[in-house]
C-alpha cells in the first residue's frame, strides 16, 4: 500500500505545482512539455512495476487512470498555450 500512496502523492504533487504557462517563454514551455511527458512515462513504469508485484488489477487500473487523466490534462494545457505563443510570436509576426 505504501507504493500506491507514493505514486498517488507524486501525481498529486505534480498537479499541485502547475505553473503559469501563459507568462513563460516558448523555450521554457517546451521544456515543461518535455518534463511532463517524461513524468508520465516514469509514472506508467512505476505502475507497471506495481502491477507486476501485486495481483490487484483493479487498483493498477485505477492508478493508471489517475496518472493518465492528470498528465494528459496538463499536456493538453501546455500544448494549447505553446501553439498560441508560436502562432503569435512567429507566424503572425511575419
Amino acid at each position: 500500500m505504501d507504493e500506491i500512496e507514493k505514486i498517488i502523492d507524486e501525481i498529486s504533487f505534480r498537479k499541485a505545482k502547475c505553473k503559469d504557462y501563459e507568462t513563460m517563454k516558448i523555450e521554457d514551455i517546451s521544456k515543461e512539455l518535455q518534463d511532463i511527458m517524461k513524468f508520465e512515462q516514469e509514472s506508467l513504469k512505476k505502475i507497471e512495476e506495481f502491477e507486476n508485484m501485486q495481483k490487484n488489477q483493479d487498483l493498477a487500473n485505477y492508478l493508471r487512470m489517475i496518472s493518465k487523466n492528470t498528465t494528459q490534462r496538463e499536456i493538453t494545457e501546455i500544448q494549447e498555450i505553446y501553439l498560441k505563443k508560436i502562432d503569435k510570436e512567429y507566424l503572425n509576426s511575419k
